[in-house]
């Protein structure tokens, strides 16, 4: 039971904290709708289990003890953010009942969004690998460590969903669009400057 609550407990403020996943949900959110910025949570939450198939596998041991194996998933999910962020910052205004650029997310382009930007951040390598490697026992079962796997990404998914689901809301959408030109230059340099600091960050000890 003790093991089960210190899981819980790290995955929330894991979840909760603001970061590189929940900027990305907000630009979705409001610059494409609802729907574009739910399937870029579930693509988190999957993004989630990348990291726990391969800690579970004994991969994340060897990204642990690999400075060289981080630094490559770290500048990749940094490129990555610097990338949409350099977008994001561009994006040509639209109206209200608009779009971005025009245009709608497909449903495999809003869940690569969500699922590039987790599988590629290392704060959520560290967050999985240390939750496995110093709170979860050896002698716990498998079924009970897919569990927790799962718990995590549905905590993802419902924070991030949530999250959604208030950056959507017509209204607040509505009053967000009027100012986009702003936003957009705000969460774009959010996104570049959370890049840089992922690429920045030290190795793994």
């Amino acid at each position: 039971m003790t093991e089960l609550i210190a899981v819980a407990i790290i995955t929330i403020l894991a979840v909760i904290s603001p970061g590189a996943d929940f900027a990305m949900v907000t630009r979705n959110s409001y610059l494409y709708g609802r729907r574009t910025g739910l399937l870029a949570a579930a693509g988190i939450a999957l993004g989630v289990q990348v990291h726990v198939m391969y800690t579970m596998l004994g991969v994340g041991l060897l990204i642990a003890s690999s400075a060289q194996l981080y630094f490559v998933i770290k500048i990749i999910g940094a490129m990555y953010l610097i990338y949409v962020g350099y977008q994001t910052f561009a994006t040509r205004p639209v109206s209200n009942a608009g779009t971005a650029g025009g245009r709608q997310l497909s449903t495999w382009a809003a869940l690569r969004t969500g699922f590039m930007t987790n599988a590629f951040n290392p704060k959520t390598t560290l967050f999985v690998v240390s939750t496995y490697t110093q709170v979860v026992q050896v002698d716990t079962s498998l079924p009970v460590q897919f569990a927790y796997g799962l718990f995590m990404s549905f905590a993802h998914w419902l924070w991030f969903s949530l999250v959604a689901l208030f950056f959507s809301d017509q209204g607040l959408r509505a009053a967000m669009l009027n100012r986009q030109v702003m936003l957009n230059r705000f969460i774009g340099s959010i996104l570049v400057l959370l890049g840089v600091s992922l690429a920045a960050m030290p190795a793994m000890h």
